[in-house]
């Protein structure tokens, strides 16, 4: 009888550990925002409170400074708040030429991640530290890796942090090369100029949500956004087990 109850009380505990809810949000720069990355789609996918908090054009000092960050801790201090996954992507906005956002790979950058981690985990959220989405910029036959510091860098503090470590950059690089570049080009906001027609380099955060989508080889259109979040669904699944249940890869 006493082993009985001992099951059927572990039962419970499992059931009620499975039924809690689970919240994702989402703090990164354009290829994970509304409109123009793959964080609405990853949304989308989950079966449970998801905010996509990404805005284009921040930068791991940016988005801080801004206070987005702030307004993430509150929302994690709410009373009654679900058990949250924070997934963290910086790294297109802090490479060099971006004032006001671009940071020092050596010392500011890993610094800002590690912040990032410490406090969210104080706050009662596991963190999910993401490597970069790549570009899909090529040169020849190759894909032009101008991310591989950002990423190096994001794998290091992951480690050093003992936190959740999901290599989107890795994945995507992986498959963008594959793929090759026309194939690549369809993941797009919009379609490829004809011959003679400019491409517009990525640099602005205007770009990547005006009314009006441009090409270009960094933002995504429905078909990347559908391409990465499936990517990152996947990694998730691997990574958190218990949120396996309500993700639809």
């Amino acid at each position: 009888m006493r082993n009985m109850l001992i099951a059927a009380a572990l039962a419970l505990a499992a059931s009620v550990s499975c039924a809690q809810p689970h919240r994702l949000i989402l703090v990164g720069d354009s290829t994970m925002a509304t409109k123009s990355g793959y964080g609405d789609a990853l949304c989308a996918r989950f079966d449970g409170p998801c905010l996509n908090l990404a805005r284009g054009g921040r930068s791991s000092m940016s988005f801080r400074a801004e206070g987005r960050w702030d307004e993430l801790l509150k929302l994690l201090a709410e009373p009654g708040a679900p058990r949250s996954y924070v997934l963290i992507q910086f790294g297109h906005n802090d490479q060099p030429g971006k004032p006001g956002r671009s940071t020092d790979l050596v010392h500011d950058f890993p610094a800002n991640l590690a912040r990032y981690v410490d406090e969210a985990r104080a706050a009662g959220a596991t963190p999910v530290l993401l490597t970069p989405l790549t570009r899909r910029s090529f040169r020849g036959p190759w894909l032009h890796d101008d991310l591989a510091p950002w990423a190096a860098t994001t794998r290091r503090i992951a480690a050093e942090k003992g936190a959740l470590l999901l290599d989107l950059h890795r994945l995507s690089s992986a498959a963008v090369q594959a793929m090759g570049e026309a194939r690549a080009d369809q993941l797009a906001m919009a379609p490829k100029p004809q011959p003679g027609q400019p491409i517009h380099p990525a640099t602005t955060a205007e770009r990547a949500g005006a009314a009006n989508p441009v090409f270009d080889r960094t933002h995504l259109g429905d078909p990347g956004a559908r391409l990465f979040s499936s990517m990152v669904a996947r990694e998730l699944q691997r990574l958190a087990p218990e949120l396996g249940p309500r993700l639809q890869p």
